[in-house]
């Protein structure tokens, strides 16, 4: 067995520089792609560690099964992997500047019971994708939640109202969530685009909060969560 060529092979020192450029290249290129991709792509995960995990997935795979490419060539990929990552949060840690333009804030998607458009926007999520996170909490409509948070890691953190302050909102299970077809008097509606609750005179009105008119209305209800 040749060891020198197991673990050196052909590896020069210009070829040892061109797989440093190489790597710190691909390493920025995957955690610029995980940033464009949204919270929900990094779900659970850090950009940084599931850049790692991308990143060590290809270096520990291609030697065991490719001959002529040697251990040391692999050993020092991971290692300039693993110095980026060190300075990666050694900068995020220092600098609060670095650590929002790779990881971002936590985007606000309800506040005080209507959903934050613009955020919502900038999430790169749908509503269907708010709704099932906020069911999986209890939550049955809007006027149950004071804050909807999407934060950088993609979980989703809600602050409640407590029961007595709940107030009339947008519905967000499926059944509920349904154009209203028929105007009943008295009855608040909310504005299926942004969750705005307002009485309005006829269907067709446009919202006053988004000025949608579109999409339509639904019959708001009022009802405290059930803990």
């Amino acid at each position: 067995m040749d060891w020198m060529s197991i673990f050196i092979y052909d590896t020069t020192w210009s070829f040892a520089a061109e797989i440093v450029i190489r790597t710190t290249i691909m390493f920025g290129l995957i955690v610029l792609l995980l940033r464009c991709t949204g919270k929900r792509g990094i779900r659970q995960l850090t950009i940084f560690e599931l850049t790692i995990i991308l990143s060590l997935g290809s270096i520990a795979g291609d030697p065991m099964f490719t001959e002529d490419l040697p251990l040391i060539q692999a050993v020092l990929i991971m290692s300039i992997v693993l110095l980026l990552y060190r300075l990666c949060t050694w900068f995020t840690s220092k600098h609060k500047v670095f650590e929002l333009l790779l990881e971002g804030k936590p985007t606000y998607i309800v506040e005080n019971g209507l959903l934050v458009l613009e955020d919502i926007e900038k999430g790169r999520m749908s509503h269907d994708e708010f709704f099932t996170e906020m069911r999986k909490q209890g939550v049955r409509h809007l006027g149950q939640v004071h804050i909807g948070l999407l934060e950088t890691d993609g979980e989703f953190s809600i602050l409640l109202f407590p029961h007595e302050q709940t107030r009339y909102g947008l519905p967000i299970f499926p059944k509920e969530f349904q154009a209203a077809k028929e105007l009943e008097k008295g009855q608040p509606y909310a504005c299926m685009h942004c969750g705005y609750v307002e009485h309005i005179l006829s269907l067709s009105d446009p919202c006053s909060r988004c000025h949608n008119r579109s999409i339509g209305w639904t019959k708001a209800l009022n009802t405290p969560i059930v803990n």
